[in-house]
């Protein structure tokens, strides 16, 4: 059966940083539930599924909105199991069930900061330009053109030839946001990669946008949400 599109969301389970990281509390309720929440609401896909190897996280997914139809493998839950690897996985169990995709969504769980209407603007940028994806990007807030390295215990620049260039000259370079990624699923099954050929970017400001890897980043990434809520972001 062919369906148009699934939001994918990654939650394995053994995080040690932070330890229950995909279902700790963020601002009063799981912060897994914002990317459930944001991907349900946003009514464009036609199942938002939760791809764990933990029933703990199966079970507050469920609760929240999502659909566990499988577990994850053991093959794919490791620190060293690649995002694409798992979204390659999601597809190939619902390709056996009878179910294909056009468009795939892969959403990561400690996103607090994506929203319905971010994703359904990918979703028209997607289906408007025939790009192979749309990803959430950010600009750096320091030119990395002027960066410094440190090379036998003294700072140099990286760059020398850009010391003297006024930031405003230089090109504005910009990463990844961590959030989520809207693949067309036959590029992507061609690629094998979450940023392929011809990826479309939503440019997103810096108060929308937190790595959280470290409990300094859960602290940060919850003072940017509560100010993003006062106003009105």
């Amino acid at each position: 059966m062919s369906r148009k599109c699934l939001a994918v969301i990654t939650a394995r389970g053994g995080s040690k940083r932070i330890p229950g990281k995909n279902i700790k509390d963020f601002c009063g309720k799981p912060v897994i539930q914002y990317s459930i929440e944001a991907a349900v609401n946003s009514g464009i896909f036609d199942e938002v599924m939760v791809s764990t190897d933990s029933e703990e996280i199966k079970a507050v997914a469920e609760h929240c909105g999502g659909a566990v139809p499988f577990m994850r493998s053991a093959r794919t839950s490791d620190d060293m199991a690649m995002t694409h690897e798992v979204v390659l996985e999601v597809l190939e169990e619902y390709r056996k069930r009878g179910q294909e995709f056009k468009y795939v969504c892969c959403i990561y769980p400690t996103a607090p900061f994506i929203t319905s209407q971010k994703l359904r603007e990918s979703m028209e940028l997607i289906e408007k330009n025939g790009a192979d994806g749309v990803v959430p990007v950010v600009g750096f807030s320091f030119p990395p053109q002027r960066c410094f390295v440190i090379c036998d215990g003294m700072v140099q620049f990286h760059w020398p030839e850009n010391r003297l260039v006024r930031s405003q000259d230089l090109e504005k370079w910009y990463h990844d946001c961590g959030q989520y990624y809207f693949l067309r699923v036959a590029s992507f099954l061609e690629q094998k990669t979450m940023i392929m050929k011809h990826m479309m970017p939503v440019i997103m400001s810096e108060m929308e946008v937190q790595d959280i890897d470290s409990p300094e980043d859960w602290r940060l990434a919850e003072v940017k949400y509560k100010l993003c809520k006062l106003e009105g972001v």
